[in-house]
């Protein structure tokens, strides 16, 4: 029986399955007296209620907070992206949101939900993803039947639907565990000591971190693995011992109160599934660190501030620099980090390069652990701000200017030609600047040049998935890379006089920092590269209302004119329609018995 402190995830399970069960409904040709299509709609509701207890697992306490936990993560996203008819999440906003939360909160890109690449054809939805097809087909049928009744998700659904999801995915970490217990000769049925249950861990981080390729069976060559890099010891080695370590002595501390002091402790196949989920909650963040550490190497390399690294210095590290960079030029074209369009020569852009498949370090069935978008989190902060799909340019720029990021500090002034460049926007929208566009993404990447991917539109989406680029596909040769690198020193002797006047041009225009400027923080914008291409990455058809405001006071009071006058003459229409039904005869007037309105 569950805990009282369960009842809120009852109640997430109950509105999800509510939510799958109104659709069904709404899909029959009428709800009084649908006779076997409601018998209908109540099976679904069944076979529903069985599915999602078997995936969330009853409704235990720590399942509540959790589920408290994703309500708090998600909401305000969930009330700044734009809403069908009935006020719900329409597919596109459904996939914005399921992507958002899991690449911010852990670092996961879920196979099926990778980036859009910026279009509007192809776009898959949540009920396409394999972990769902795999593991929970009615989830899947109800989703499709809420599609095609043009239903949506309510908040309380998507904090089911993106729990659901975890639990989904986390099962899979047990299957791994499963095989840590095998190739190390232990079973699951019996208890482990302190010592083995490092060994099994270990065993684990290994296995998750060469994601398919692991092998599950072959005990012995896992074993001999495991002793030979243990033996060489090493940074990335250290670090995994401390991760584990750290996840074992939390579990300590959080179930302090159950152990016995007077005992030896030993460890449960329940206890280290516990740890293991933890560890997997947390991997993604704690890897993080090194994409940070990545991300300041790059930062060295760029000589002017603007977020992009010249090739040639790319490929020109020495061997005592800790990163070596070998990505070809064709795969940083394909995921948009390869900018052709400067004056000083190709160059990379630091935000794309960081957020390509190439820096995603473990891959399983299900998903990829990558590098966490900062430039999410700055969205998200607009997206609490704002609480609308859109917003004036003024209310943004106020915003903007005292957001900070790891590079960029609060209280700025943005430049003439970036004010300009939001009110365009605006005024391509009628008024407002949506959040979720990609011309506001434009937008963002040169006011944060080193956080926000520039957003190119791919030709092929499929390039951001990082299976596409298994093993050195995404490598140049070394004699490639060795004659790029060659043209740096002649390019910056070739480049230093034309380089000087173009310094002074772009101060002339207020495109780069002057002295006063440096002083007063006033941010950089050079050679501001833009199209006025615009794809919207989380409205549907039906949901192409931006929120506040548009064509100013007048428009409004226009469009609640009209609405009004449509209002009135439909309650004309029902008044009409009632007084023709109830007038005259008393059979009439017990006929309107049955049909009388509700107001």
């Amino acid at each position: 029986m569950a805990k009282a402190g369960g009842n809120k995830s009852i109640a997430y399970l109950a509105a999800l399955s509510f939510f799958m069960f109104s659709s069904a409904v709404s899909a029959s040709p009428s709800v009084r007296g649908a006779g076997d299509s409601r018998i209908s709609a109540e099976k679904i509701q069944s076979r529903l209620n069985e599915a999602l207890a078997s995936v969330m697992r009853g409704g235990e306490d720590a399942g509540a907070k959790h589920l408290e936990t994703i309500e708090a993560h998600i909401w305000q996203t969930y009330q700044a992206l734009p809403k069908n008819d009935l006020g719900r999440l329409p597919p596109k906003g459904v996939r914005y949101l399921v992507h958002n939360y899991f690449a911010r909160e852990h670092g996961w890109v879920i196979k099926g939900l990778e980036p859009l690449g910026h279009q509007n054809a192809n776009v898959s939805a949540v009920h396409d993803l394999s972990v769902l097809q795999d593991k929970a087909p009615a989830l899947v049928e109800s989703l499709l039947e809420a599609r095609r009744a043009d239903h949506g998700l309510s908040l309380s659904d998507m904090v089911a639907m993106v729990a659901a999801l975890e639990r989904l995915i986390l099962d899979e970490s047990l299957t791994i565990l499963e095989a840590a217990y095998r190739l190390n000769l232990f079973t699951p049925e019996e208890p482990l000591s302190e010592l083995d249950l490092h060994s099994v861990l270990q065993s684990y981080l290994l296995l998750f971190k060469q994601g398919e390729k692991a092998d599950l069976v072959n005990g012995t060559r896992h074993r001999q693995y495991k002793n030979l890099i243990s033996n060489r010891g090493g940074q990335l080695w250290n670090q995994m011992v401390d991760f584990e370590s750290d996840a074992v002595k939390n579990y300590g501390f959080a179930n302090t109160h159950k152990s016995n002091p007077f005992e030896q402790q030993s460890y449960s196949f329940k206890a280290a599934s516990l740890i293991v989920e933890g560890m997997a909650n947390s991997y993604g963040k704690w890897q993080n660190r090194e994409c940070h550490e990545m991300k300041d190497a790059l930062m060295s390399m760029d000589p002017d501030g603007t977020g992009r690294v010249p090739l040639p210095m790319f490929y020109s590290q020495s061997q005592t620099d800790v990163y070596h960079f070998s990505e070809s030029t064709d795969y940083l074209k394909q995921v948009g980090a390869y900018d052709g369009s400067a004056a000083g020569g190709p160059r990379v852009r630091i935000a794309n390069y960081m957020l390509g498949p190439s820096n995603c370090i473990a891959s399983s069935t299900y998903y990829s652990i990558c590098c966490i978008s900062e430039c999410e989190s700055l969205l998200n902060q607009l997206e609490a701000n704002v609480k609308a799909p859109a917003a004036s340019p003024s209310h943004i720029l106020e915003l903007v200017r005292h957001m900070s990021s790891s590079t960029v500090d609060s209280h700025r002034e943005l430049p003439d030609v970036l004010v300009g460049k939001l009110q365009s926007i605006a005024d391509h929208h009628d008024g407002d600047v949506p959040l979720h566009g990609r011309l506001f993404s434009q937008w963002m990447h040169h006011a944060f040049p080193n956080e926000c991917p520039y957003p190119q539109i791919m030709e092929d989406v499929t390039a951001l998935d990082p299976r596409a680029w298994t093993g050195s596909k995404a490598e140049a040769s070394q004699e490639e890379r060795a004659k790029i690198a060659a043209q740096a020193v002649d390019d910056v002797l070739s480049q230093n006089e034309s380089d000087v006047a173009s310094l002074a041009d772009n101060v002339a225009a207020g495109l780069l920092w002057s002295d006063d400027d440096q002083e007063v923080g006033k941010a950089s914008v050079p050679e501001l590269q833009w199209t006025e291409e615009e794809v919207l990455h989380a409205h549907d058809g039906s949901s192409l209302k931006l929120g506040t405001q548009k064509g100013g006071l007048f428009g409004s009071l226009m469009r609640w004119a009209f609405q009004g006058a449509l209002l009135f003459s439909l309650l004309r229409v029902l008044f009409n329609w009632q007084d023709s039904l109830c007038g005259g005869s008393s059979k009439k007037k017990a006929k309107c018995e049955d049909y009388e309105l509700p107001f």
